[in-house]
């Protein structure tokens, strides 16, 4: 079997095993308006653990050597280190708060690096059943149609996304919302939709121009987006310009046209 064969036959696995955990992901989400209060998390925590459990199940049938690194996991056993191995990196809900409120910016991140490099993506948004795929060297898909960014080179007329960290330290939101007020000077407008995988597939399908956090939750937040990004002509990158660490917590991505621009801005918003 060829490399290629090899990532297309990845890539339909992680499609099924997405496709798998978005029904349920669905059926969920229209329980969330009928959860008292002291549920909600429970319903989040089961559902997400019950999506992972899935996706990494069907995954570790089909792949059994390859390793595994999941939100629910790391956050119930601790960090799991990145090695050059397959290594499959899934988050089972990302935008979970969009989930208790019904909000329909909700999904299943399924990412593949192969010696630390993203390789394969899959997100799927099964609320309004979106499909992004891309593998790395094959080109980014929204529902099978190819994907491409877009072309503004002006910042003034782009589209800004960024996400909060959950994170409620007074520090922290004061240095967010400042650099938030003087970015909204240089850009059009500002979107938070609540989903840092599903704001990098906007960046593919060039519905935002650009996006940043600091302060995401871990790689499962960006490994499939990465792919899809960067397949879909789009760069990703550290918010100062440099190399984009998957391991770190802050990522930045736009076009390529505005990359400069975006992390002078950034620098000096």
């Amino acid at each position: 079997m060829s490399d290629n064969d090899s990532l297309q036959e990845f890539l339909a696995a992680a499609v099924d095993a997405a496709k798998k955990a978005g029904q349920l992901i669905r059926e969920k989400f229209y329980l969330t308006k009928h959860v008292v209060h002291k549920g909600e998390v429970d319903l989040v925590t089961e559902t997400d653990k019950a999506c992972e459990d899935l996706v990494f199940g069907h995954l570790k049938q089909r792949f059994p050597s390859h390793k595994f690194i999941g939100e629910e996991t790391t956050a119930a056993y601790g960090a799991v280190e990145l090695t050059d191995e397959p290594t499959w990196i899934v988050d089972p809900i990302d935008g979970t708060t969009n989930f208790v409120h019904g909000f329909p910016f909700v999904c299943v991140s399924i990412g593949l690096t192969i010696g630390k490099v993203p390789t394969v993506g899959v997100v799927f948004n099964p609320i309004i059943d979106e499909l992004f795929t891309g593998i790395r060297g094959q080109g980014a898909y929204l529902n099978g149609k190819a994907i491409k960014v877009s072309s503004q080179d002006e910042l003034m007329k782009s589209l800004l996304a960024i996400e909060i960290a959950a994170t409620r330290d007074k520090s922290y939101i004061d240095a967010t919302t400042g650099r938030i007020n003087r970015l909204l000077f240089k850009a059009r407008s500002l979107r938070i939709s609540g989903s840092c995988a599903l704001s990098l597939c906007d960046i593919a399908c060039g519905r935002i121009d650009l996006f940043y956090i600091n302060g995401y939750g871990g790689p499962w937040d960006v490994a499939a987006g990465a792919v899809i990004v960067t397949e879909a002509g789009g760069l990703v990158y550290d918010p100062s310009g440099t190399e984009f660490d998957i391991t770190a917590t802050r990522v930045a991505s736009s076009n390529p046209l505005l990359k400069e621009a975006f992390v002078e801005a950034l620098a000096h918003p």
